[in-house]
């Protein structure tokens, strides 16, 4: 059975390290919502995300100054390998363009996709009411 394009359901959650004092989640976030818009796979009114700064952290074992951003890519089981490898990639490119890095702080930035079994998902929609 091919899901590549039905029940497109997007959560996407940021995780970043409290040191990067320059962080703009609403920034990236927006970046990240309309890469994955413009991608074709999902709906823009789909595409849910949102940013946790982790105030206690470590990467690695040096006390030398480290720093990382995270993100997580969750959606409907089905998708096609390829498919979900050019997520992450498009996810990367995007924490890339707009993740500033202090002076002298090494930054490692990552990107995962993972699938919600399709079978246990549910979903409801509710819009406004017009006044």
């Amino acid at each position: 059975m091919n899901h590549e394009n039905d029940d497109a359901m997007p959560h996407l959650t940021l995780e970043y390290s409290a040191n990067l004092d320059t962080f703009d989640a609403e920034a990236i976030l927006l970046a990240l919502n309309e890469a994955l818009a413009a991608c074709g796979h999902f709906e823009e009114i789909d595409i849910k995300s949102r940013c946790v700064r982790r105030d206690a952290f470590r990467v690695g074992t040096s006390s030398e100054p480290r720093a990382f951003v995270h993100a997580t890519l969750a959606i409907l089981s089905g998708r096609a390998l390829d498919t979900r490898r050019a997520l992450s990639e498009q996810v990367l490119a995007v924490l890339k363009t707009h993740c500033g890095t202090p002076s002298g702080v090494h930054l490692q930035l990552s990107a995962q996709v993972v699938e919600i079994e399709r079978e246990s998902y549910a979903k409801a929609a509710i819009a406004p009411s017009s006044v």
